[in-house]
């Protein structure tokens, strides 16, 4: 049996956060560029952090010293607790359907920060976001798929598959939504670009949002909500 409840799966890096800047500032920390987010957007995941042709050599000898990975990834969680922010219209468009009480929100992430929960905590305490708007933030490893755990997150709040939507920015959040029965909402100014998404990875263009502003009305008039 399930509830009339609605449930909105969130991601963080790339949809929610605007993670690229992020990493842009933890990088030019340690003397290495990671480019223009239209190139990084366009390569093979496997290349994202190592730049492209320009910058991979000075990037690859940063990354391949003893013990820098782990400072990389120090500094990264530094920024993120302290100067990370959202994307312009996400805070309140989470407290406006926080607000709502027959929806679930959260957030399910692979953010890779020291200690996710507490580093995306102290975000989101930044923007105004507290701990108990948020119906769930669960944090899976790098190398685990979400489908998993969103169908864990749905079943628990026994939510109808209809009833379910999930956000992403790279085509693998696409897949897990899809294969979970949710409806996704893509958007192309995270990880991935409007013509990866669409071209490369054919998902429809009628579920890609370019903008923030975009994403946000289309998950609140799909959720029967106004944007006040």
């Amino acid at each position: 049996m399930y509830t009339n409840d609605r449930l909105l799966i969130l991601d963080a890096d790339g949809t929610t956060i605007d993670a690229f800047k992020a990493i842009e500032k933890t990088f030019a920390h340690h003397g290495m560029d990671i480019g223009p987010l239209a190139r990084f957007q366009k390569r093979r995941n496997i290349f994202k952090y190592l730049g492209g042709l320009k910058e991979m050599p000075q990037n690859l000898r940063q990354q391949l010293g003893r013990g820098t990975r782990a400072k990389i990834v120090e500094t990264l969680t530094e920024v993120y607790r302290e100067e990370a922010i959202m994307f312009e219209g996400m805070e309140r468009l989470i407290r406006r359907i926080a607000a709502e009480p027959d929806i679930k929100v959260g957030i399910v992430t692979r953010n890779i920060t020291n200690s996710p929960v507490e580093t995306l905590t102290r975000l989101f305490d930044r923007h105004g976001i507290e701990p108990d708007l948020l119906d769930f933030l669960v944090h899976l490893p790098l190398s685990e798929d979400k489908l998993p755990y969103f169908r864990r997150t749905r079943e628990e709040f026994e939510i109808n598959p209809a009833r379910a939507f999930a956000c992403g920015d790279e085509a693998k959040d696409f897949r897990a939504a899809v294969n979970t029965g949710m409806h996704p909402f893509m958007v192309s100014y995270g990880f991935e670009d409007f013509d990866r998404l669409h071209l490369k990875h054919e998902i429809p263009a009628e579920v890609i949002s370019r903008t923030p502003d975009e994403l946000s009305w289309r998950v609140l008039h799909a959720l029967g909500l106004d944007a006040d």
